[in-house]
């Protein structure tokens, strides 16, 4: 069956993102830790949280959302999220899928509404938690993943742009576009990228999360690689609309240029701030992220200074 195919590949392909970050510290100043009763979990996620010897007053945090078959501790360890919190003084928090497939839930009609249930309500009780724990600051609170965490970026900002300010999604799909009925965690149609839509028809799935806010869009950074062939490269284009759209701005970037040889930066301004990034990897796979990345997600959200 193409569908068990391609999602066994999606399982099993982002095991080698360890390998193409080897050479990010595998062991930081302070050390990750299990967190248990951090509030409502209705789908049974583990929390794990990195908090670096010395933090900022006020610190910010960032939820950190691993690749499907991955853990929180996997993506700690192989990744650099931990090592720039060390610099910059932010708290990471690292969610942990238990279900069978370690796929984050990005599908179903209740990850796909604010207060809906599932992974999200999870993900949210544990930003609450350290905010509540750790006084950090509820207007610097972010998001980021890879692949099935790089959806979930998608899902969360969607979902509560009144906890996220912005995020940085690497290798994801638009929100909404893996949106099943039936029980499945699988969409083979936007994995493919046939899934096409309006800037406005993108922007009413994600005003439709959460109809009554009226607040701050939250801000979003876009990667993809032109050679995803797991979650294929016209879903870039479709968050670009998509994120765009919910800010109100238009769909012809301000400035673009090359952060990177291979590497095509696109930027969409609200007044004097990037409102939406995209960052284009000339045959980039879907294991996109790589060293040096995080920094640039780092960045975009104002972290580093």
């Amino acid at each position: 069956m193409v569908r068990g195919k391609m999602f066994r590949r999606l399982l099993a392909v982002p095991l080698v993102a360890a390998a193409l970050v080897a050479g990010a510290p595998s062991a930081s100043a302070a050390s990750l830790t299990r967190v248990t009763n951090f509030g409502a979990n209705p789908s049974n996620l583990q929390m794990y949280l990195y908090v670096p010897n010395t933090v900022k007053p006020r610190p910010a945090v960032l939820v950190a959302v691993h690749y499907c078959t991955g853990s929180g501790p996997a993506f700690h360890a192989n990744t650099e999220f931990a090592r720039l919190a060390d610099r910059y003084g932010f708290i990471v928090v690292y969610p942990s899928v238990t279900r069978a497939g370690k796929c984050f839930d990005v599908a179903s009609p209740q990850a796909l509404r604010h207060d809906g249930g599932s992974d999200p309500v999870g993900i949210v009780s544990m930003v609450r938690y350290v905010l509540q724990r750790y006084d950090a600051d509820a207007g610097r609170v972010f998001a980021t993943g890879h692949s099935s965490g790089g959806m979930m970026t998608n899902v969360l900002l969607g979902d509560y742009p009144d906890v996220f300010k912005a995020g940085a999604a690497f290798a994801g799909v638009p929100f909404g576009c893996f949106a099943t009925t039936d029980g499945s965690e699988w969409n083979s149609q936007c994995a493919n990228g046939q899934i096409i839509k309006s800037p406005q028809q993108w922007g009413n799935l994600v005003r439709g999360a959460y109809p009554g806010y009226t607040g701050t869009k939250p801000r979003m950074q876009l990667w993809h690689g032109t050679a995803d062939d797991v979650l294929r490269y016209p879903n870039f284009a479709e968050e670009i609309k998509q994120w765009t759209n919910v800010a109100g701005i238009g769909q012809s970037p301000a400035t673009t240029d090359r952060p990177q040889p291979s590497w095509t930066r696109t930027r969409y301004p609200l007044g004097s701030t990037v409102q939406v990034e995209g960052i284009s990897v000339q045959g980039g796979p879907h294991n996109v992220l790589v060293n040096g990345m995080a920094q640039y997600a780092i960045d975009f959200f104002g972290l580093s200074r």
